[in-house]
């Protein structure tokens, strides 16, 4: 015996599908914004601890004269 498939099955199916869709894209945009976030601070912290590292990379120059 076999179930047909009514039309309030299908509004609950469409409006649970619509719901799933909202979420996922708002998911998705808050974690790449997240993400994008913690990149560009990964970025400014290399930046700052590079240029710091490259100053004390200089030769120091003697104070002897030849």
């Amino acid at each position: 015996m076999g179930t047909s498939l009514t039309p309030e099955f299908w509004r609950l199916f469409a409006v649970l599908l619509v719901i799933s869709m909202a979420i996922t894209f708002v998911l998705s945009a808050a974690l790449d914004a997240l993400a994008l976030r913690a990149q560009r601070r990964r970025t400014r912290t290399r930046s700052t601890a590079t240029r710091m590292t490259e100053a004390s990379r200089r030769p120091v120059r003697s104070l002897v004269r030849h």
